[in-house]
């Protein structure tokens, strides 16, 4: 069974930054897409970016696309969500995904299509 462990969330003042880990075992990590979701209280869980196994391509939603940098280091078997410019709007509990595949990760932007889940990191940023 994977295990995924997410760390690095905290609270910050609007406009800052903060750098999300993933950590995988019990994976062959290089032959996964990995993907960071989100979920604040009472919403659906929102798709933010995702990387293909040899992070050549990456995608992420019209709402962090410009501000958050998905990467990957598979001697690490980590992946990690650089998040820059955040907005309260932003505040949520942040959550790795795995699925085994070495193909895109366009259109795979739905919960359902992932295998395996962390436990999340929470995220607060103020006004």
């Amino acid at each position: 069974q994977a295990r995924l462990v997410e760390s690095g969330g905290g609270l910050v003042q609007a406009g800052g930054s903060l750098r999300l880990s993933c950590a995988a075992s019990r994976i062959s990590f290089d032959a996964y897409l990995m993907g960071w979701f989100r979920q604040a209280p009472g919403k659906e869980r929102e798709f933010v970016a995702n990387i293909n196994w040899n992070g050549d391509t990456t995608y992420y939603s019209d709402s962090v696309k410009g501000r958050f940098t998905i990467s990957r280091d598979n001697t690490m078997n980590t992946v990690f969500l650089q998040m820059n410019s955040l907005e309260p709007e932003d505040t949520a509990g942040y959550i790795c995904a795995a699925k085994a595949t070495i193909g895109s990760g366009k259109d795979h932007s739905t919960p359902d299509y992932y295998a395996y889940w962390g436990q999340g990191t929470q995220v607060t940023v103020s006004s």
